[in-house]
């Protein structure tokens, strides 16, 4: 990760920033000058209003230390040679430039304090006369605490902003991967649902479009279509409400909701359903070890030929559908369907399509590691997939 630059880590300085930090320049200030100032004003009075309206310069120049952090601290470092009363402004923008935790800048400012402090002492009266050595002393511990402490300030502030950052980012990512999750779960919920459902729906088009262009049916015929749409339409209802119940994930679902979904096992049953509807369909399973199939490869079986099954009736009603099955642990599971394209003599189904449904299964099918390819071959459509044994 990029390290953040003072400009990131350093806080945005409020009035109430500004005014306890102004505050307390002018209580460093004030602890070491009054003494001085004192002697200043009986022994070179000239010197008192040099040193003060240094220390007021470097009042107003210490607002700038944001903006040229350097050439401030420099400044008034040169300046606490001849001015006590800047000591205050001086520690304020020397703490500043060391949060910045420039070696070589600190470096800098650290030696003009240092020499300002054995400066002072000898162009201004004061009221004690120590010895340049304890004046060094003095001066070298006082400058180092100050840098010192600065320096800790920026390091605490760039930990404070990394953890601030790594939160944030961490809250994006999880932010980003409920999206990601609820977009596949939405997907995965439209996936369910056309399968389930565009079967049973396009067998009560069926029904019910035969009856807007028979004129032969009697009554008792009519009664019959009408009862085979009203047993559809409440199997769809079944399918949509077990579809409902195995997507629900709180553990809250009725039992009689969680029935499982269709496997390789119920494609017997499939295929005859479509039969009774009046599909002609020439039917061959050759898998071998059908009962040791994994449930998720049966499942997307099933649904490959459903809706194989469902198109065939939507866009070809009347033609003999072509469907083979085989396979084995070993070779993985093939699946063929194959039926005669639409036709102008031929009088289609008024069921819209998408063409969803394809789609939705080659994604099933790359997701259980298979393939699913769709071609027309002379006056053939054609629906070939392939799933491995082992998903």
């Amino acid at each position: 990760m990029q390290e953040p630059t003072p400009e990131q880590y350093n806080p945005p300085l409020t009035w109430r920033s500004h005014a306890w930090r102004t505050a307390l320049v002018l209580a460093i200030s004030a602890a070491l000058w009054p003494p001085t100032a004192a002697a200043q004003w009986h022994q070179a009075r000239a010197m008192f209003w040099v040193d003060l309206t240094l220390g007021l310069f470097s009042l107003a120049l210490s607002f700038y230390r944001r903006r040229w952090p350097f050439p401030v601290a420099v400044v008034l470092s040169v300046l606490g040679a001849f001015s006590l009363s800047s000591s205050g402004p001086g520690v304020l923008a020397a703490v500043s430039l060391a949060t910045r935790r420039q070696v070589w800048q600190i470096v800098v400012v650290g030696f003009l304090s240092l020499v300002g402090a054995l400066v002072f002492p000898a162009v201004s009266p004061s009221v004690t006369s120590s010895p340049w050595v304890i004046n060094l002393a003095f001066g070298l511990v006082f400058t180092v605490a100050v840098l010192v402490w600065g320096m800790y300030l920026g390091s605490r502030r760039e930990l404070m902003w990394t953890l601030r950052d790594r939160a944030e980012r961490a809250e994006a990512e999880q932010e980003l991967r409920v999206d990601q999750a609820r977009s596949t779960e939405r997907a995965r919920i439209a996936r369910e649902m056309h399968d389930v459902l565009a079967h049973r729906i396009s067998l009560i088009s069926m029904h019910a479009g035969a009856l807007t262009y028979r004129t032969d049916l009697s009554a008792d015929a009519m009664r019959e279509t009408a009862e085979l749409i009203q047993t559809k339409a409440h199997e769809a209802l079944t399918d949509l409400r077990q579809v409902l119940g195995v997507l629900r994930s709180d553990g809250a679902t009725a039992a009689g909701q969680r029935e499982p979904q269709p496997t390789f096992e119920d494609l017997d049953d499939l295929v005859r359903e479509a039969e009774q509807s009046g599909m002609r369909i020439q039917y061959a399973d050759r898998v071998l070890d059908a009962v040791e199939m994994p449930e998720r490869v049966g499942r997307t079986t099933y649904r490959i030929v459903q809706e194989g099954l469902t198109n065939a009736r939507k866009h070809a009603p009347g033609v003999t559908v072509l469907v083979q099955v085989g396979g084995s642990p070993a070779d993985g599971v093939s699946i063929t369907i194959r039926n005669p394209a639409r036709s102008n003599h031929h009088n289609g189904s008024r069921t819209p399509g998408a063409g969803l449904g394809l789609v939705g299964l080659g994604e099933r099918a790359k997701l259980a590691g298979g393939r699913l390819e769709t071609r027309r071959t002379g006056g053939s459509f054609e629906l070939t997939g392939w799933l491995p044994w082992t998903p």
